[in-house]
């Protein structure tokens, strides 16, 4: 009767655990963005290209536009493990502890996408990937976003037009001396508040892709948009390290052959959607769009430049002039 009870048990343990390991595992994939941006698209094709990888072993389930959590609580949410995906802009790093990928926001620092993918495509972007390793964090990938531009609701063609305005920015002290050095102040907030900020006043003007005034409507309270193209905006995809660490190896190995295909996405739809965002604004007639003569950007450049050396002893002058090396950047040149 002992033997039968055993055997009986040792079935249904073993049903039990058949059944268990049949059970998708489940990725919450949080963002703060609209479906309808790089970085949404590009999670979307992520979900797509992890589920037909695995079979079905894995669901990715997306959360956009700051419906799990906002940008400000979203990084404790990965350390922890109440999401374990994530891909906050590069700035985020810098509050982290790992200030080196402040190296991001320095304005005019990069003049193209390709001088950009030297450094996050190359062994230096990997060594940043690397240093989250120790704060429970495993990079994964650089996503672009697009280069910045201003808006406001007045003219801002020289620095001197930036002077006395509340600017809004990412959490980031590379970005609040970019700010101060044209007289502007500089004010954090979280990325799903600007748009009210913007509205009520609370803020004069802010700094984004052309994808991210677009799909947030930012247009619509603000009456100029400058084509600065002064700083960029990007993405690093990570996950909770522990969480990563503890998967089946073939898993994590369908899991990176779905990231590398969803970054390859990313970068080519980044510059094709703001584009076609820019488009948009134009047709809404509701933003007045200027672009800089060469002079005026030098003019905003040179002003700018002074970030750069504020911020070495921040960043790290070694890092800073690691990525002047790999794109050929040089104080001479401003």
């Amino acid at each position: 009767m002992k033997i039968r009870t055993i055997a009986f048990g040792l079935v249904v343990g073993s049903l039990s655990l058949l059944s268990y390991a049949q059970q998708p595992i489940v990725i919450k994939f949080s963002h703060v963005v609209a479906n309808n941006t790089p970085k949404g698209n590009a999670a979307d094709y992520f979900k797509k290209k992890a589920e037909e990888l695995t079979k079905g072993r894995v669901k990715i389930e997306v959360y956009a536009n700051s419906t799990l959590y906002k940008d400000k609580e979203e990084m404790e949410a990965l350390q922890i493990g109440a999401v374990q995906m994530l891909a906050p802009s590069l700035a985020k790093f810098g509050p982290l502890g790992v200030k080196e990928f402040e190296v991001f926001d320095l304005p005019y620092i990069f003049s193209s996408y390709d001088d950009l993918h030297k450094v996050t495509q190359g062994t230096m972007g990997r060594k940043l990937l690397d240093k989250l390793d120790a704060k429970g964090v495993k990079g994964l990938a650089y996503w672009d976003n697009g280069f910045k531009s201003f808006s406001a609701n007045k003219p801002m063609k020289a620095p001197a037009d930036f002077k006395g305005m509340k600017m809004r920015i990412q959490s980031s002290k590379v970005l609040e001396a970019q700010m101060r050095s044209v007289g502007s102040i500089p004010q954090v907030l979280a990325f799903s508040e600007v748009y009210q900020a913007l509205q009520t006043g609370v803020v004069d003007g802010t700094e984004n892709p052309i994808s991210n005034v677009y799909t947030q409507k930012m247009h619509e309270v603000q009456k100029h948009l400058t084509l600065s193209e002064h700083g960029y905006l990007g993405y690093a995809v990570i996950t909770n390290k522990k969480f990563w660490d503890g998967l089946p190896a073939d898993i994590r190995k369908q899991l990176e052959d779905a990231m590398d295909q969803a970054t390859r996405y990313a970068n080519q739809i980044a510059k094709v959607e703001n584009d076609q965002a820019l488009e948009a604004i134009k047709k809404s007639g509701k933003t007045e769009v200027y672009v800089p003569t060469a002079a005026e950007k030098l003019a905003l450049k040179k002003q700018m430049f002074k970030a750069h050396s504020e911020m070495e002893s921040r960043i790290g002058k070694e890092v800073i002039q690691e990525v002047y090396k790999s794109v050929g950047f040089s104080a001479d040149k401003i």
